[in-house]
């Protein structure tokens, strides 16, 4: 009978330790001080945002920067086209990208291999902005909130590890449903999918992210203003309060812009902060299931 013995730290260790910790705390505060002073800014006074370069706790609060975006009524219609775009855009797409991931991981469906090539391929090459929109024109999207679901429906990259994760379940699973009478469509949605939240979770999530932050597909396809998503919208106020501010040469008429774009990153960024924690457990594990094959 064997027993380990903990061994003692040697000075080197702790030495490699102490030197890891500070290097890995420096790294942190890096990247957590540039979002530090975004939500600070956002909340300074008209003052010491003229007079500071870099803030982390302003001394006077003001709400002045959210009250002028939030002043128009425009701005909680575009809240609510970027929040149902991003829940139905997510909903579409991970039921698009879970079916065409199970059916490319069979390996008995003819021209199977052909298909993947179809799929890596267009991970590589694009048609480009002017075809696509040609092809959005085509099939009657123009100005529709469907031209900002449809053609980002599927991300290539996403549908590869989904469709590796399929193929690293056993066969022995889809063998032993279709004994008792499952259909492939039972298949996926009482054993594959069950087993695949963490991924689902993942993905979602990268979809969720790519829908809130539409921004590009909105200015080609979306005619009417009215129509426009949240951040369009921000970038319209940005542009505004930035024209008053130097028309009238005077910080008293609105918050100063520089105020109103950090304001502006906080309200688009919000959202998907207080929606990340939701999935963060499944996250490192989703992200690498699917991985390790090619």
């Amino acid at each position: 009978m064997t027993t380990s013995v903990m061994k003692k730290p040697t000075l080197g260790s702790r030495i490699f330790d102490i030197i890891n910790y500070t290097l890995l705390l420096l790294i942190s505060l890096a990247c957590l001080l540039p979002f530090v002073n975004v939500i600070a800014s956002s909340f300074a006074s008209t003052q010491e945002i003229v007079e500071k370069k870099f803030i982390l706790f302003p001394t006077t609060f003001s709400l002045d920067a959210y009250r002028y975006i939030f002043s128009t009524p425009t701005i909680f219609k575009g809240l609510g086209v970027s929040i149902g775009t991003t829940l139905v855009g997510t909903l579409v797409s991970m039921v698009l990208t879970a079916l065409m991931a199970y059916g490319l991981s069979r390996r008995y469906l003819y021209g199977r291999s052909f298909i993947n090539f179809l799929v890596l391929f267009s991970m590589l090459f694009s048609g480009g902005m002017i075809p696509t929109f040609l092809v959005v024109k085509a099939v009657g999207l123009i100005d529709s909130y469907w031209s900002l679901i449809v053609p980002v429906a599927i991300n290539a990259f996403n549908l590869i590890i989904m469709r590796n994760f399929f193929q690293a379940l056993p066969d022995s699973l889809e063998e032993s449903a279709k004994i008792d009478g499952a259909n492939d469509l039972g298949i996926l949605w009482k054993i594959m999918l069950p087993l695949a939240l963490p991924s689902i979770a993942t993905l979602s999530l990268f979809y969720a992210v790519t829908y809130w932050n539409t921004y590009m597909t909105a200015i080609l396809y979306l005619t009417d203003s009215a129509k426009w998503p949240l951040q369009v919208l921000l970038r319209q106020i940005v542009i505004v309060a930035s024209g008053m501010a130097a028309e009238n040469n005077s910080v008293d008429v609105v918050p100063p812009a520089q105020t109103i774009k950090m304001a502006v990153i906080v309200v688009a960024t919000v959202p998907m902060l207080i929606a990340y924690p939701f999935v963060q457990k499944h996250f490192t594990k989703g992200a690498l299931l699917g991985a390790v094959k090619g």
